[in-house]
């Protein structure tokens, strides 16, 4: 029983991530709250509705304190026991289910039962989804061939992942696996001219590493797959009664001895040749043969018929009297081989093997005007059958009376079925050139595609379907087309049935919380990425736009499109709503906790406050926020610097300090004016600029000055606020100790003590909105875009110090990569394991994790559980080389020209005339949508963008060079040039050699020499030996050490 308890558990894992609408049970009415009344039927069953929760609390009301013994639960026990035990859903529920599970009405039922019941539907229930798939196709293509008559047949070989063509003039065809054509060889026969040859049919012989080519020659050819140039003939067939117009071939995976090539001729027979010893040989040599393996070993088909080769025997039939046979196969899991024709008697004929196996049993269809072809789906127990009466019918093997299935839709004859067994789904060709596709449980279709050919009246088409490749062959005469489906968004990972909004991590439990638009919250294991919890339908249909936890992270707060907060336990129970707007739903962009308060801002101009000694029952109203409403636009983030300082940014780029104990703001702070300015403030940018010329900062007494142009298209929107909390004595040092980041890509650090922007860069260029994330410790600033890259940035001693003038220079670059195929919806950076994380979310539904360096992207939700420390250790070294190209690229940057520090690809570095005169300019705005503006913003960027593409002019931003005054340069004097120039040889003329005087060659030693000079006489013996053994221990000493060099450097 334990082991069935574990397999229904796994298998609800992946269940839950395939519906959607599976949900644990509510325990308030919030949790199903917003659901359709046209849902499905399964939606609204109790065992649909049951989470992985409820399962394990049923599992444990049927364990038995003893060992090895069951318990078994009549009707109204068990209706009472669940009631009890899962604490929700009414006893005519449970007695619903009672009821299905007890098929056999003994009167009660045990875990077993009611497991099995359960992996039945939930199995039955996946069936269906997988049915319901439509796959999407690219656009018809024709591949470019030689073949220059029809094209009788296409086969993929899985050995050498090649496809196959052979046309009716003998020409075969090698395509690689990117469907390029690699080399095309003519197939001969040595009893025919090639001019009155035709090919017929051509089979793929596996196991054998061989291909069987049928001819009108009545015979067939054995070749070895070409390896190299040559293409040899091995077997050859003589002597058919009929001209074999089509094959197949099946081999026993288990046994590949065993084997069966099938094929059907015009004269309406059906033959099949059973090789039994296939991998040693398909026909037995004569003893007195040639021995040349190059040599071609000719039979014929009496040869076989009476029985001379031992290691094959014949299987025959004339079941179609006369008619063409159209189509053979044989079906091992039938062990029958399966033909058709085209007349209305015998038109399906299944001859069956007797126990002998030699002896054929039959049984046939009739179909009215007969059948172009089938196709048999062995799970299903199907056979497809494509009518000239424009009729797909399904048949069952052991029913031949009548179909038990028609799919009707066609207005021309049926040429061609093929199943695409993954999904059960039917593919069906007709002669008008329209493709189908059908759902078989339904026997409905659910794709209609028509193919464009080029016009004729005489044509023969072929029809094949590679399932693992994706990719439907459909010939007409000798132009070979392919359609490919596309790549399936199911076919990357993905954490969440829908787009992931946002995610927060817990310290305390180290786990990652994720939210989706389909209002779900999922818990995930930072060690080993797998799903633990999910609460579904927490908001009802509103999407869930963000989440904080409690400062002791023992509560959930989600905020939805639906205007309200919720307060949430880590079981799913639903503590408190809180309803920011009464009269209205509103959106909630960001709930900040804090000490004594929660702080909901959101698209609308003001703050909404709670206060949690105030929450004295389950709907709290929100509070007043003394300090009114002081932005110009939607509050989009918040920011909180103990003891007191709350900043909030708006969709306009104003950010707001506040003091939090008073509610009353204090200071503005904005970015560069000059990015907004129009022409008549351009003419007097020190007035408005700051003493440093780097922001304007004013108190909340003045307003923006009377001329400013408000910014509508979220060029400055402020998407998210952080402040640098770890950074000590900010005060003193005067450092940037806020960071803000949003439209445009940019990046800004501001002194809130100064009121100053102290350094802007650009993180990402041309890609609209960004947002951000910073580690605890303030070293690390990761940013994320629009298009799913991110970038880690170095801001451990990134301006620490205050400055003059404004840094443009980024800071240090760790990383950048792209984990997402979408947008970037949410950051977070933690520490586990002394190691950093970063954790993204993005709308394609999927939540990645990686470290600082060269890591892998994990994504939570694959199959394989990962080790986290494992998977992302970083390999040795790699620290001190991420460091040392940092110190390369800051050398670099020093080095680099302080226009290359203002180089963007949207805007020039330096002023030109025309620029300074008007400094507006045509710019196309980007195409890229800010997916964090409101619904009101939206439309306004919308339709300037509209005005823009139309050609109307839109300012331009200056640079930070607007501000200098530069005169005209002086001329430069006329410079004489200097005396070595005019006259060179003066200085540079070469003196005449002199002659060195003769000095004379000195004396032999031999002739100057009065003595022989004798060694061992002017020094005593005991040196003499003490100088030969140092000069021999220093020669081994040598000679070890170059061994050791030599092996060191091998």
């Amino acid at each position: 029983m334990l082991k069935r308890g574990n397999n229904v558990m796994s298998y609800l894992d992946t269940a839950l991530e395939l519906n959607k609408e599976t949900q644990p049970g509510p325990e308030h009415s919030e949790r199903t709250g917003g659901e359709n009344d046209d849902e499905d039927y399964g939606t609204a069953l109790l065992e649909s509705r049951l989470s992985v929760g409820d399962f394990e609390k049923i599992q444990s009301a049927f364990e038995s304190p003893e060992p090895r013994k069951t318990i078994c639960m009549s009707r109204d026990e068990f209706m009472q026991r669940m009631t009890e035990t899962i604490g929700w859903g009414t006893k005519e529920e449970y007695g619903e289910l009672f009821d299905k599970v007890d098929v056999a009405r003994d009167g009660f039922i045990n875990w077993d039962k009611l497991s099995s019941f359960i992996l039945l539907s939930l199995y039955e229930k996946d069936e269906r989804t997988k049915a319901m798939l439509v796959p999407q196709w690219k656009d018809l293509e024709f591949l470019p061939g030689k073949h220059k008559d029809t094209i009788q047949k296409v086969i993929f070989l899985k050995s050498s992942s090649r496809y196959l063509t052979i046309s009716k003039e003998g020409l075969l065809g090698l395509w690689g696996e990117n469907l390029k054509l690699q080399e095309t060889l003519p197939i001969t026969s040595d009893s025919t001219k090639l001019k009155h040859l035709w090919v017929t049919s051509l089979v793929s012989l596996e196991n054998v590493n061989k291909i069987a080519v049928a001819f009108t020659s009545k015979e067939i050819c054995f070749y070895d797959l070409p390896s190299k140039e040559d293409f040899p003939c091995q077997y050859k067939v003589l002597g058919l009664k009929g001209t074999p117009i089509c094959m197949d071939y099946w081999y026993d995976p288990f046994d590949a001895n065993e084997s069966i090539l099938s094929f059907g001729d015009i004269t309406g027979k059906v033959q099949a040749i059973a090789f039994t010893a296939a991998l040693i040989s398909l026909f037995e040599r004569p003893a007195g043969g040639c021995e040349v393996e190059e040599a071609t070993m000719t039979t014929t088909w009496a040869e076989l018929v009476s029985g001379c080769h031992k290691c094959c025997y014949v299987l025959e039939h004339t079941l179609h009297h006369g008619d063409w046979v159209r189509q053979v196969t044989y079906s091992a899991s039938l062990d029958a081989i399966i033909s058709c024709t085209t007349t209305g008697t015998n038109s399906v004929v299944l001859a069956w093997r007797e126990k002998s196996k030699k002896h054929l049993k039959m049984t046939s269809f009739n179909i009215a005007q007969g059948v172009h072809g089938f196709d048999y789906h062995s799970r299903l127990n199907l056979i497809a059958t494509a009518g000239i009466n424009n009729k797909v019918c399904l048949w069952n093997p052991y029913v031949v009376s009548k179909p038990v299935g028609e799919l009707r839709g066609h207005s021309a004859s049926v040429i061609a079925v093929q199943f695409f067994a993954e999904r059960k789904q039917l593919f069906s060709f007709s002669r008008d050139k329209v493709l189908r596709l059908w759902d078989i449980q339904h026997q409905l279709s659910i794709q209609r595609i028509a193919c464009h050919f080029p016009k004729g009246q005489d044509f023969r088409c072929l029809f094949y379907f590679d399932e693992v490749h994706g990719r439907l062959f459909i010939s007409f005469n000798n132009q070979l087309a392919l359609l490919t489906m596309k790549r399936e968004v199911s076919q990357r990972v993905r954490s969440h049935t829908n787009a992931v909004t946002c995610i927060l991590y817990n310290s305390l439990s180290k786990q990652v919380i994720s939210a989706d638009v389909g209002s779900a919250v999922s818990f995930w294991m930072i060690d080993t990425g797998q799903k633990i919890n999910q609460f579904t339908g927490c908001h009802g249909n509103a999407e869930i736009s963000t989440m904080a936890l409690y400062a002791n992270e023992t509560r959930l707060l989600t905020g939805g499109t639906d205007g309200t907060v919720k307060v949430w336990d880590f079981n799913g129970h639903c503590h408190h709503t809180l309803n920011v707007k009464q009269d209205g739903a509103v959106d909630i962009s960001q709930i900040l906790v804090l000490k004594k308060t929660i702080l909901v801002v959101g698209w609308e101009r003001t703050i909404t406050v709670f206060r949690p000694q105030n929450f004295n029952q389950f709907s709290i109203p929100s509070e007043e926020w003394k300090g009114g409403s002081k932005h110009h636009d939607d509050v989009l983030c918040a920011a909180f610097l103990p003891p007191q300082t709350l900043a909030t940014g708006s969709y306009d780029g104003e950010i707001i300090l506040w003091n939090n104990s008073t509610e009353n703001a204090y200071y503005v702070l904005h970015p560069d004016y000059q990015r907004q300015l129009n022409s008549k403030l351009d003419k007097e940018p020190q007035r408005l600029l700051g003493a440093e010329g780097s922001c304007s900062t004013h108190s909340m007494a003045h307003q923006p000055p009377p001329n400013f142009e408000p910014d509508t298209e979220g060029n400055n929107a402020v998407t998210r606020l952080c402040f640098l909390d770890s950074r000590k004595n900010i005060a003193t040092t005067e450092g940037a100790n806020l960071v803000s980041c949003g439209g445009s890509g940019f990046v800004r650090f501001w002194d809130t003590f100064k009121k100053q922007l102290l350094a802007e860069f650009l993180a990402h260029g041309g890609t609209g909105s960004i947002i951000m994330s910073i580690d605890k410790l303030n070293r690390y600033l990761t940013t994320g875009t629009t298009d799913g890259w991110l970038k880690t940035w170095d801001i451990e001693e990134y301006c620490l110090h205050s400055s003059k003038n404004k840094i443009m220079q980024a800071p240090p670059l760790i990383r950048s990569w792209r984990p997402h195929e979408d947008r970037i919806s949410s950051l977070e950076t933690c520490e586990t394991g002394g190691r950093v994380l970063i954790i993204s979310s993005s709308a394609d539904s999927s939540i990645c994790v990686s470290g600082l360096g060269d890591t892998p992207v994990l994504i939570f939700g694959q199959a394989k559980p990962w080790h986290i420390e494992s998977c992302l250790a970083p390999p040795k070294g790699n620290v001190d080389l991420v460091e040392s190209k940092i110190q390369e690229e800051n050398m670099k940057a020093k080095s680099s020209s302080k226009e290359d520090v203002f180089a963007d690809p949207s805007e020039p570095c330096l002023l030109s005339k025309e620029s300074e005169d008007d400094p507006t300019q045509n710019v196309r705005a980007s195409e890229d949508i800010n997916f964090v503006i409101p619904y009101k913003g939206r439309n306004i960027y919308r339709k300037k963008a509209d005005k823009l593409y139309c050609g109307e002019i839109t300012q331009k931003a200056a640079t930070a060079f607007r501000s200098l005054s530069i005169g005209a340069l002086r001329e430069v004097p006329e410079v004489n040039k200097p005396a070595l120039l005019l006259d060179p040889d003066k200085y540079f003329r070469r003196e005449p050699e002199e002659e060195e005087p003769h000095v004379p060659a000195r004396p032999l030693l031999s002739e100057t020499l009065k003595a022989v000079f004798d060694e061992k006489n002017l020094f005593p013996k005991e040196i003499l030996d003490r100088d030969r053994k140092a000069k021999k221990l220093c020669e081994e000493t040598s000679c070890e050490v170059k061994i050791k060099r030599n092996k060191r450097q091998l």
